[in-house]
């Protein structure tokens, strides 16, 4: 009799990849990070354990989406509070904070329980062509 493979916390060799998101569509982009971060690519993937690697995203600013969706595309945000309800276009929210703008789309692409928050936690995403992580020595992905 068989038994069941399940991996642990050695098997997983995680590594750092950096993405420049410069002239990239928005949700293909968003789709290649959340697989990465995810691990669903790896011979060791398990659903139930963080098996992705890290994710250091950059030129956030210049990601661009297709159509009329730069002016139509709506962000919303709502403080709690009576009337505290936001709302941003994705040309508003790009020059505010382009970081969020890739934060929300792989967020919403990731599981919804403790397992994607901590995927998420895993994403850095900058605006600029700078990053904090040399250190990881990032291997840089192209698509």
């Amino acid at each position: 009799m068989m038994k069941t493979y399940l991996p642990n916390e050695k098997d997983f060799a995680r590594k750092t990849y950096l993405v420049d998101a410069s002239g990239k569509t928005l949700g293909r982009l968003a789709t290649r990070i959340a697989t990465l971060l995810i691990g669903k690519g790896k011979p060791c993937f398990a659903p139930d354990q963080i098996s992705g690697d890290q994710v250091v995203v950059v030129q956030a600013k210049q990601v661009k989406v297709t159509g009329q969706k730069a002016k139509t595309k709506i962000y919303n945000h709502y403080s709690g509070y009576p009337g505290g309800l936001k709302t941003y276009t994705f040309t508003e929210l790009q020059n505010k904070k382009p970081e969020e703008i890739i934060i929300r789309a792989v967020s919403r692409m990731l599981p919804k329980n403790k397992l994607g928050r901590e995927m998420l936690r895993r994403l850095r995403v900058y605006a600029g062509g700078e990053h904090e992580q040399k250190a990881q020595q990032p291997i840089p992905i192209s698509w």
